[in-house]
């Protein structure tokens, strides 16, 4: 990997790691939170991300993935914490 690519991998990781503890805090505070409501979100990046007809640009492309594959995890993780998933 060269060196214009370790900001990318930074950046991704910085996003990734706010999105998760964004995530968390909000399992944990909000009462309603439901796996259904960050599914409809992650639908929801899904098709914000397949609209990017005119192009982010790198660094928006990689908040992007970040933010896709955060929910992705969390959402992963906390079906295998219920029963029934």
């Amino acid at each position: 990997m060269g060196i214009s690519d370790e900001w990318q991998d930074k950046k991704y990781n910085e996003v990734f790691d706010q999105e998760i503890r964004g995530l968390t805090r909000r399992r944990h505070s909000e009462s309603g939170c439901r796996i259904e409501d960050l599914e409809a979100i992650l639908r929801n990046l899904y098709i914000k991300d397949g609209a990017d007809q005119e192009g982010r640009g790198s660094l928006q492309d990689t908040v992007m993935y970040a933010t896709i594959a955060a929910y992705e995890h969390f959402i992963a993780q906390w079906k295998t914490e219920t029963p029934g998933n």
